[in-house]
């Protein structure tokens, strides 16, 4: 099947305009991952795109495209606009055809199958003389995707979730009405040694804290008082009792010996309030002030066996950490250490290496490759290629976020916890569980990426080495 994929507008033409969107940035969105999902999931399918980027072209050069390659099908994709009040779905084939044609069969099977994914109003299906249903020589349909006029659809189409369902939902038609045939689902590649549980494994953290405080202006002060003495910190926040404690971590250990140690060096220092927090993966055991059930480790070390490295378990370095080992390649780079702590956190996953992960897809945040630094597209989700530079995200937490949803999607095949909205547009897609850890990304994040894996650990260890002077902790977590 031969499929002619036109996303509207382009370059000087932007469409319609409203909200804050322009029409030929949301079909293009649309309408790459219409292509990307079925060159993924089908068999015998090409695309052609009248544009893949911000380009301009005309209707005749479209048609004639579409034409002189021999489509089967030419789909238009579109956004709509109007008064304020108007909102919905609809689409359009040519009006000079009538409802039992080809064409008309199978607009009504895209038809309904987008209307399962939208979330819009069906405003029903429609005829019309436009240029590209009638100058086309195959059956033709032009989908008009919301209205961006509209409060409510522009809200939806600044999503990245939604662009992903519209084009899931077309896909879904386009699939039912050439009897298109899935792709066999890969098998997961070997691992070089036996499989580790997808699951976090239980381990005792020893995690020390030099005070805890109901005050977050208190824990400022202790922060700077530390840094003054030249002792790294920062602030997690927990509700206790229905009230929020601000505790400075100046540590985690898997060896209660080390933890000891930095205890003792911070009483001597001066804080004589300092504790440690013994846990293990739910059981705490302290003589904190203050006890909640966290994990956290910034321990130091080298990772001695990559193979079984997991993606789930605990950060070992600070947000500041992270910051400060990228400052030192790209001193313009983002501070993002503290979304990719604690929402790595959330979801059970190393945030550090996922940092190490962002740092090697965009080059230490300097974007040199096809993703952009406006997309906040940090691991490079949806990228495939120079005319696809992948998904993109509202904000910077919006990218992260979906950064550990990928990552969360590969390591297990658990339920996706609700704290968060899925924001990944490509969670579904990924073989679920398949990949328990870091090197077992090989081939499957990265295409061919047969050292994928490596590459980022190997950046995660030089994180290690420029931040922490502990080299055996880790090690210790690993073995235990």
């Amino acid at each position: 099947m031969k499929l002619y994929l036109d996303p509207g507008h382009g370059g000087a033409d932007p469409g319609a305009q409203g909200n804050g969107i322009n029409e030929k940035d949301v079909t293009l969105e649309i309408a790459l991952r219409i292509r990307a999902i079925l060159q993924d999931h089908y068999e015998n399918v090409e695309v052609r795109m009248s544009r893949s980027d911000d380009s301009t072209k005309s209707l005749g050069q479209r048609t004639g495209e579409a034409n002189a390659w021999g489509a089967d099908y030419y789909l238009s994709i579109h956004a709509n606009a109007a008064d304020s009040s108007a909102s919905g779905y609809e689409d359009y084939i040519y009006n000079g055809l009538a409802d039992s044609s080809t064409t008309a069969h199978y607009r009504d099977i895209i038809h309904a199958e987008v209307m399962r994914e939208n979330e819009l109003t069906d405003r029903g299906k429609k005829k019309a003389n436009y240029h590209v249903l009638r100058e086309s020589n195959m059956p033709a349909m032009l989908s008009e995707n919301g209205f961006i006029s509209n409060a409510h659809d522009a809200s939806l189409m600044k999503s990245g979730t939604w662009q992903h369902q519209v084009a899931q939902g077309h896909v879904n038609g386009l699939a039912k009405a050439f009897n298109l045939k899935r792709k066999p689902t890969p098998a997961p590649a070997p691992n070089p040694s036996p499989a580790p549980a997808p699951e976090p494994t239980p381990g005792t953290l020893y995690k020390v804290y030099a005070g805890s405080f109901k005050e977050r202006k208190h824990a400022d002060e202790r922060v700077a008082a530390l840094k003054n003495k030249g002792i790294d910190a920062f602030i997690h926040t927990t509700p206790i009792n229905g009230e929020t404690w601000y505790r400075v971590q100046v540590g985690a250990f898997a060896n209660r010996k080390n933890a000891d140690h930095r205890l003792a060096g911070i009483k001597q220092a001066g804080f004589s309030d300092a504790f440690v927090i013994i846990e293990n993966r739910g059981a705490v055991t302290a003589n904190d002030p203050t006890p909640v059930n966290e994990e956290r480790n910034e321990d130091s070390g080298t990772v001695p066996n990559p193979a079984s490295f997991t993606i789930f378990g605990p950060t070992f370095l600070s947000p500041e950490k992270m910051n400060r080992f990228v400052r030192s390649v790209n001193p313009d780079s983002p501070d993002l250490g503290n979304y990719y702590y604690t929402i790595g956190e959330y979801y059970g996953i190393r945030g550090d290496v996922a940092f190490a992960q962002a740092l090697h897809e965009t080059n230490f945040f300097r974007f040199t490759g096809v993703v952009k630094p406006g997309q906040d597209n940090y691991a490079g989700i949806g990228a495939t290629g120079g005319d696809n530079p992948g998904a993109s995200f509202q904000t910077p937490e919006e990218g992260v976020i979906a950064h550990f949803q990928h990552l969360f999607a590969y390591a297990t095949t658990r339920p996706l916890p609700s704290k968060y909205p899925l924001v990944d547009p490509r969670f579904h897609l990924v073989h679920r569980g398949s990949a328990a850890t870091w090197i077992s990304l090989n081939g499957k994040w990265a295409v061919p990426g047969a050292t994928y894996g490596q590459s980022v650990l190997s950046l995660y260890n030089r994180m290690l080495q420029f931040s922490i002077q502990h080299l055996s902790t880790i090690q210790n977590e690993i073995s235990s």
